[in-house]
């Protein structure tokens, strides 16, 4: 879900034309793009109902805290901190802890849980609304089965970015829509919202050699763009690396609310494996069920992180802070509440169960879908039994967010970004 923007000059080298336009038509995409998603890693999710505020606390009040092997988040602290502190506009916050980082033998989980007690000061997040609990999904990197030829077995495409699909910056001339883009294309001399995904199905996009794999099911294929990266086991026996490099700016529509809508299926059946149970049924009627979700997000391939670096060892797809997610130890957020990078804690239960589920997490990540103060999505990691638990997940949970000692908290963005 991860759910969730790239120009020619991006870190992840995709290719996609980037417009700057006048003043009338930045407002005319204003008017007639507003409603559009535009999902991560860059852009700022639509704005919610409700801002976060945070109210100091103690570490008596996390529940679990004292329970929590809390070294098991550290491998994900410390490859935040390296791109928490190597960017100018985090580094100030982040320096001085990063650097007691480092003194810290991360194999102690009693050393690294008075590590953070001295140096993090936990604050627990609310709504404006009084909020003091929210949604908690799951999502996972899923294992799909493919070939970078078509054939008739593997006939689903995964896309790069069209050469038609553009980036509108409206932050060039109106400097309060900092962080906000569109995603458009060009119809004659007319700028048009981009194609909706059955509008790309069809072949109405520019999609002519941007295959970077062809897998063997349409229903893994739509499910990793909801995941937002996964690996592709390829036939000829190697291993493919994707991960979320743009989408079409088109909402998110879920298909389960469809099947819900429908009473094809009831509230309780309506997970991942309810969906595929459902397209096995009726392969007939899937495609069309598939299109009502017009959001459709395009792929990079990832190469593997170097051999012996922390980031191989964690292992993880790559998160919207650009570092690679540690299973059960990172969360999305939305970045307008709770900063990217942050530690936080989670107190919430276990998919389908009253079972605690309490743990220090870190905001690593973040999704088109994951909007609002108290509002997570936990990363459960790799493979079928995480697809599992992830496809399962929808429980309520509290968090409190762990903000450097002596660093004014956070300010939240607000409803109205």
């Amino acid at each position: 879900m991860r759910s969730l923007i790239r120009a020619a000059a991006s870190p992840f080298g995709i290719s996609a034309h980037r417009v700057r336009f006048g003043s009338l038509l930045a407002l005319v995409f204003v008017l007639a793009l507003a409603g559009c998603q535009v999902a991560p890693p860059v852009v700022i999710p639509p704005a919610g109902p409700a801002h976060a505020v945070f109210t100091r606390t103690s570490y008596t009040a996390l529940p679990g805290w004292n329970d929590d092997r809390v070294a098991a988040a550290w491998p994900a602290f410390l490859v935040g901190c390296k791109t928490l502190v190597a960017r100018a506009r985090t580094a100030d916050v982040w320096r001085s802890v990063c650097d007691q980082a480092a003194t810290i033998d991360g194999r102690d989980d009693q050393a690294v849980k008075r590590f953070f007690e001295t140096y993090f000061t936990p604050y627990r997040v609310t709504g404006s609304d009084g909020a003091e609990r929210g949604l908690v999904t799951g999502y996972y990197e899923p294992l799909l089965h493919g070939s970078r030829t078509r054939s008739d077995a593997f006939a689903a495409p995964l896309f790069a970015p069209p050469d038609d699909l553009l980036i509108v910056d409206l932050a060039a001339l109106y400097p309060e829509l900092k962080g906000k883009r569109v995603r458009a294309r060009l119809d004659g001399r007319h700028v048009v919202p981009y194609w909706t995904r059955a509008e790309i199905e069809s072949g109405k996009a520019q999609t002519q050699g941007k295959a970077l794999v062809y897998v063997s099911d349409p229903v893994d294929a739509f499910f990793v763009q909801i995941q937002g990266s996964g690996r592709v086991a390829l036939d000829d026996g190697t291993i493919m690396r994707i991960g979320y490099a743009d989408q079409n700016g088109q909402p998110f529509r879920s298909i389960a609310r469809v099947l819900i809508e429908r009473e094809e299926l009831g509230v309780g059946e309506a997970s991942m494996q309810g969906i595929r149970a459902w397209g096995r049924a009726h392969p007939e009627q899937l495609p069309a069920l598939l299109d009502e979700n017009p959001s459709y997000v395009f792929f990079r391939e990832v190469p593997p992180p170097a051999p012996g670096t922390l980031e191989a060892a964690i292992d993880g797809p790559i998160g919207s802070l650009g570092v690679p997610l540690l299973a059960q130890r990172t969360i999305a957020v939305d970045p307008r509440s709770i900063p990217l990078g942050a530690p936080v804690f989670l107190s919430t239960t276990m998919p389908l169960s009253d079972a605690p589920l309490e743990r220090l997490m870190l905001a690593q990540d973040t999704g088109g879908a994951i909007r609002g103060p108290v509002r997570a999505d936990f990363f459960w990691g790799f493979g079928d039994t995480a697809g599992q638990q992830a496809g399962r997940m929808k429980q309520q949970g509290a968090m409190w967010l762990l903000w450097p000692t002596g660093a004014a908290p956070p300010e939240s963005s607000g409803p109205n970004p």
